[in-house]
């Protein structure tokens, strides 16, 4: 039985209790020829339970079910293997052996599929480059991580020409062009399977450089504890239709192409990202999950009401979000308009995961972080590392499977007691749910309080004007610090009208000594605020 094969492969975890009943409510537990299974179970055994493993026992089980789907068309399970195969001995040629690291600057498209098994199937690591990023934030992370190749969609060229990449390779061209692409080296050597290397690759996932150089995140494969915190509270289902509209080097993007190599998902991807047509191909693919970042919400929403009617969502179960809080009353506006399907979950690339918000935690309490999942640990610590109980605020520290390992160039987070800081501040309601307040160096004293721009956000979020807000703080001459609030707005609003609005919900102290009015705020590719580029002179 699987569930056998489950608890010798995959890290010693036990297939009995919790997790062998959420596996079975996925429909991971399900019949399997003994010869497939056999077979999956040593492709586990000798290529582990990442990308190489996972993807090779995948297609071992169920070699033509539909794997990928792009603006290109249609690839099995069969296809993903034999693909992946003949490029790794491609990128061999090109001199990438065990240790080494492939870097990839791609969108959502199957060539970063096709590379990241590649990757992983010679033992080397996967370093995972922002789509986002300047020129010199690559130059940068280029060479502090020396990638053997790097491989990166043809739009992004000209950022790396200052950066000494060694060698380049195309993972995507719109027309004829010169040099290595990614299926020419595919279709340059045979597919047959390749020998499992003595080493197991790492993913490296960049932190999202919103205050300074990216650092790199280096996470080993992990076990199945991990899927199944996850699954714990997302009712994902065995060979669901998803479309990850995330980018799929964030690590939320990331998660949902590793679950897909356990739930045996059909994953529908698009190189870019465009809020009606998310929608479209969430519908005409017949999805029954999407996997977001908020702002993909938040623009979404932004659609008109006539538009919005027009897509039929219902088959959706699961939407998926992760990458930052839901600002306002973003959740239920959702849930109002496709039904009670939204997933919020709270984490960072260094620990992962938290806690994930359900529907209901979404309905009771929207700005709400939600709740552990299976398996995770989250406490609440005053400045002396000692826990403080529900309803006081202090710094966030998360255990579970996955904290990183440290930054690839030097550094950690703080750890305590086995559990790693998140750099955030919450607080646990009285009925358990965490409420995440802002960055722990985001907070300012304002008049002798504690205040901390998450709220004032969300406050300036719930007028109708309000699109979208950023706040930070400034020296004031009478309180020491107040908040400067950035504000994108859809119709005519003063600035004293805003003020009088945070007035109403908040104490004086919180109540922004200016406001800002801009076209559209910075954000990174992943949907975060880039606060660090704000005027706050």
């Amino acid at each position: 039985m699987l569930q056998d094969v489950l608890q010798k492969v995959l890290g010693g975890a036990s297939a009995t209790g919790t997790t062998a009943k959420v596996l079975g409510q996925a429909g991971v537990l399900r019949p399997h020829h003994p010869v497939a299974l056999a077979r999956a179970a040593k492709a586990l055994r000798d290529w582990g339970t990442g990308p190489a493993g996972g993807f090779t026992a995948a297609a071992l089980l169920d070699p033509r079910r539909t794997a990928i789907v792009d603006e290109l068309g249609e690839l099995t399970y069969a296809d993903v293997h034999r693909r992946s195969n003949a490029l790794a001995r491609a990128f061999a040629e090109l001199g990438v052996s065990e240790g080494d690291s492939v870097a990839l600057m791609c969108r959502n498209h199957r060539g970063f599929v096709d590379a990241s098994i590649a990757t992983a199937k010679l033992g080397a690591d996967i370093l995972y480059l922002n789509t986002a990023f300047a020129g010199p934030q690559l130059v940068d992370v280029l060479e502090r991580e020396k990638p053997t190749v790097v491989v990166h969609d043809e739009e992004f060229t000209s950022l790396l020409e200052k950066a000494d990449v060694g060698t380049s390779v195309l993972g995507w061209t719109d027309g004829g062009a010169d040099g290595h692409t990614l299926e020419a080296l595919i279709d340059s050597q045979p597919g047959d399977d390749v020998t499992p290397p003595g080493r197991h690759g790492r993913i490296v996932i960049l932190t999202s450089g919103t205050t300074g150089t990216p650092k790199g995140a280096p996470r080993s494969e992990a076990g199945i504890d991990a899927a199944v915190s996850l699954l714990s509270r997302m009712p994902l289902k065995y060979g669901w239709r998803t479309h990850i509209a995330a980018p799929l080097f964030h690590t939320w993007g990331f998660a949902h192409l590793a679950m897909a190599m356990l739930l045996g998902s059909t994953v529908v991807l698009r190189r870019r990202f465009d809020p009606e047509q998310c929608l479209a191909v969430t519908q005409d693919e017949r999805c029954d999950s999407l996997v977001v970042i908020p702002v993909m919400l938040q623009r979404i929403m932004a659609l008109p009401e006539d538009t919005l009617a027009r897509y039929d969502l219902s088959r959706v179960q699961v939407v998926a979000s992760s990458g930052s809080a839901l600002p306002g009353d973003l959740a239920t506006d959702w849930m109002d308009h496709f039904g009670e399907n939204l997933y919020n979950i709270y984490g960072s690339t260094e620990v992962a995961y938290a806690s994930i918000a359900d529907p209901v935690d979404l309905r009771e309490a929207p700005s709400a972080a939600g709740k552990p999942p299976y398996a995770t640990i989250v406490k609440i610590l005053d400045g002396d590392g000692q826990e403080l109980p529900a309803g006081e605020t202090g710094r966030i520290f998360v255990g579970n499977g996955l904290l990183f390992e440290g930054y690839t160039g030097g550094g950690h987070k703080e750890v305590v007691d086995g559990l790693m800081s998140t750099g955030d501040v919450g607080r646990f309601d009285e009925n358990g749910r965490l409420h995440v307040e802002g960055r722990d160096d985001e907070m300012i004293v304002s008049g002798g309080e504690n205040v901390f721009p998450k709220e004032v956000e969300d406050c300036l979020m719930r007028h109708a004007a309000v699109v979208e807000v950023a706040a930070v703080g400034v020296d004031d001459a009478d309180f020491g610090k107040r908040l400067r609030a950035f504000v994108v707005t859809s119709s005519e609003v003063s600035e004293d009208e805003l003020k009088g609005h945070v007035k109403e919900n908040l104490a004086r102290y919180k109540v922004p000594r200016e406001i800002v009015f801009l076209d559209e705020l910075p954000r990174n590719a992943t949907g975060k605020v880039l606060k660090r580029e704000l005027d706050t002179d």
